[in-house]
Order: structure tokens, then sequence, then C-alpha cells
């Protein structure tokens, strides 16, 4: 999924599978974009953000051309921005911002809710990709899930922040739906939900083919846009990563 292929200066080029909603899945898109900009950088260089926007529907029939532009070389962070193209044009926007490891404080004031380990729970994947078990929450619009990237990923630190990205568009509008008042009460044909934008903040490193628990709640919900912030946590309870998505989400017209 990451090995993109070299097609000029600082373009790259990728391919997806098809997904079962046929189509491109956002999060793949945004993983190739974070290791397409990953690749015009030096390897001292971590990603610690990314900030993107989905502009078209991806098509699987055809290849990504990723363009990366060096807008910043530092001694501290390197900044990029990245346009995935096909055929239609543009279909994401995506700045990528990366660090040199520093010395300084390491505190953490978010805590891993107490859940189910991820064994006993029932497998809730849709894709080869990753295996997701969820978790059970009463409250409207939050979502908690066990992921893992299926690997092994590799001890390359980009690569697993590109798994980790991989896997975080895939709650958000769930987080959403189960807010809204009449998406969460229809069946899944009944309503569309599409990506807007997707922020993540990477704050501590982890494996992505470990499990790690996705908690997103929906703080934000008018007209048909609806706003989910995530946490990430590793297994051991480490506050690993944030994530905040904007989702698109309609209900059909019976008619």
């Amino acid at each position: 999924m990451f090995a993109l292929e070299p097609h000029g200066p600082d373009t790259f080029v990728g391919q997806g599978p098809r997904y079962p909603w046929g189509g491109l899945y956002g999060g793949q898109i945004v993983a190739q974009a974070l290791r397409a900009a990953a690749r015009t950088v030096e390897p001292q260089f971590h990603a610690h953000a990314l900030h993107a926007f989905f502009i078209r529907r991806g098509d699987h029939d055809e290849p990504i051309r990723f363009e990366v532009e060096r807008l910043r070389n530092g001694r501290s962070f390197v900044t990029r921005a990245v346009v995935a193209r096909q055929a239609s044009g543009a279909i994401l926007n995506l700045a990528g911002s990366f660090q040199v490891e520093e010395s300084g404080p390491d505190i953490q004031t978010s805590t891993a809710p107490v859940v189910p380990e991820p064994e006993g729970l029932e497998v809730a994947s849709w894709s080869p990709m990753f295996d997701r078990r969820n978790i059970v929450v009463a409250e409207p619009g939050a979502v908690r899930s066990w992921f893992r990237a299926h690997g092994p990923v590799g001890d390359d630190p980009i690569d697993q922040g590109c798994a980790l990205a991989y896997l975080s568009d895939d709650l958000p509008t769930e987080a959403v739906a189960r807010l809204h008042p009449s998406a969460g009460s229809l069946g899944e044909d009944n309503w569309m939900g599409a990506s807007l934008d997707h922020a993540m903040w990477f704050h501590r490193p982890v494996r992505a083919d470990d499990w790690t628990l996705w908690e997103f709640r929906c703080r934000e919900l008018r007209g048909s846009r609806g706003l989910a912030l995530g946490e990430v946590f590793s297994a051991d309870g480490v506050h690993v990563a944030t994530v905040a998505q904007e989702v698109l989400v309609r209900v059909r017209d019976p008619a």
C-alpha cells in the first residue's frame, strides 16, 4: 500500500483497491500522501502532524499521482504540501509537518477508558488491511474500537505512522451518525456520509500492528456537518495520537 513509485521530481504514483462501498478509502489516500511527503524528508525527521481536505471521491480503477511541494526545510521542522490527483482533478490536499526528536517534558493528561480486551470481542473488520473489534458504548455520538494493522508493518517510524493514519478515517463518520437524530436510527443504506477534512497529531511512537484503542465523540453537529474528535491509546494506556475530522452526513430522500 505504501510502496509508491517515483514518477519525476518529488512526484509519486500509488494505487488502491476497490472497497466495499466502491471507490477509495480516505484513510488510504491520507496515508499514501503522508508517505509521499516523507519520501522527500531526511530520516531524522518524524511525522508529528497532518492536515488534509478531501476534495473528490477517488476512483479505484485509476492510479493516484502524489505531487509534493517542499515548503520549508528547517533545522527542527520540515513542512510539505501534497496534492493527490486523478483524471478528474485533485482528490486530496494534505499539509504534513515533520520534526526531529527533542528532549523535554513528557506529560500525559488523557486517560484511556476501561474497556474489555480485544481478544474477547467480535471481529468487525471490513478490510484485510486491519483487524477491528468494536466496544459497546451507550453514549450518543461516541464510539470505541480496538484496531490493529495487519503486518508486520516494519520498524520504520514513518511506516508505522502511515499505518496509523490509514486507520484514522474509519470511526469519525460513525461517531457523527450516532449523534444524528435521523441517521442514528436508520440503516446504513438510508444515509450517506463523507469525510470533509482531517487532522492528526502524532504524540508518541506506537506500533500500528499492535492493538491500539480508539475513542471518538461527535462534539458538534449542525446542518449536515458534524465534528468528531478522537484519541488513540496504546494497549498499555499511553496516549499516542489525537484525530479530528469533520464529516458530512445526509439522510437520503425516501422518494
